[in-house]
C-alpha cells in the first residue's frame, strides 16, 4: 500500500513538475512575445526618427536653395536697375549727337557772316541748319501738327485766343502761334492756336 502511495505521489509530483515546466515555458513564450512587441515599436521609432531627420535635412537644403535663388534674384534686379539707369542717362545720346551737327553748322554760319558781313549767307546757313534739324527730328519720328485751316482738336491743339471771323467756320483754327509736334503718333507738344468762335 505504501508502494502504491509512493508511486501515486511520484506520479502526482511528476505531473505537477510537468505543469510547472509547462507554465514556465508559457511564461517564457509570453515574455518573448512581449519583448518582440516592445522591440517592434523601437524599430518603428527608429524608422520615424530617420524619416524626420531626412525631412529636416531636406527642409534645410530647400531653405538654402531658396536663400541662394533669392540672393541671385536680388542681384539680378539690382543689375537690371543699374542698367536701366545707365540707359536712361544716355538715351538721348544719339539724338544729341545729331543736333550737335546743327550747332556746328550754326556756329560756322555765324562765323562766316561775321567775316564777310554778308547777311544773305547767314540766312542761307541758318535755313540749311533748320532743315537739317527738321530732318533729324523726322528721322526720330517727330512730325509737325497741322493747325491753320484745320478743325480744332483739343488733343492736338491748345486754344489761347478766340475770334469771331465771318468767312471762317466755327471751331476752325485761324492762326498758329506756336507749332505742335507728335512723336510716333503721340502728341509731345500741342499747337498753340487762335480759334474762330461764333
Amino acid at each position: 500500500m505504501k508502494k502504491k502511495d509512493e508511486i501515486k505521489n511520484k506520479e502526482i509530483f511528476k505531473e505537477e513538475m510537468e505543469e510547472l515546466k509547462q507554465e514556465e515555458l508559457e511564461k517564457e513564450n509570453q515574455a518573448k512575445t512581449e519583448e518582440e512587441t516592445i522591440e517592434e515599436p523601437k524599430e518603428e521609432t527608429n524608422d520615424l526618427e530617420k524619416q524626420l531627420e531626412n525631412a529636416n535635412k531636406e527642409i534645410e537644403e530647400l531653405k538654402n536653395a531658396y536663400a541662394r535663388k533669392n540672393a541671385e534674384f536680388q542681384n539680378f534686379a539690382r543689375r537690371k536697375e543699374n542698367e536701366f539707369e545707365e540707359l536712361k542717362k544716355y538715351a538721348a545720346e544719339k539724338i544729341i549727337a545729331k543736333f550737335l551737327e546743327g550747332v556746328d553748322n550754326l556756329e560756322r554760319a555765324i562765323s562766316a557772316s561775321l567775316e564777310s558781313k554778308d547777311f544773305d549767307s547767314l540766312v542761307k546757313g541758318v535755313d540749311m541748319t533748320l532743315n537739317q534739324i527738321k530732318n533729324t527730328l523726322k528721322s526720330e519720328g517727330v512730325e509737325e501738327i497741322k493747325a491753320v485751316g484745320e478743325k480744332f482738336d483739343p488733343y492736338k491743339h491748345q486754344a489761347v485766343m478766340v475770334e469771331n471771323i465771318e468767312d471762317v467756320e466755327n471751331d476752325y483754327i485761324v492762326m498758329e502761334l506756336q507749332k505742335g509736334y507728335t512723336m510716333h503718333g503721340k502728341v509731345i507738344r500741342p499747337s498753340m492756336v487762335k480759334v474762330c468762335k461764333k
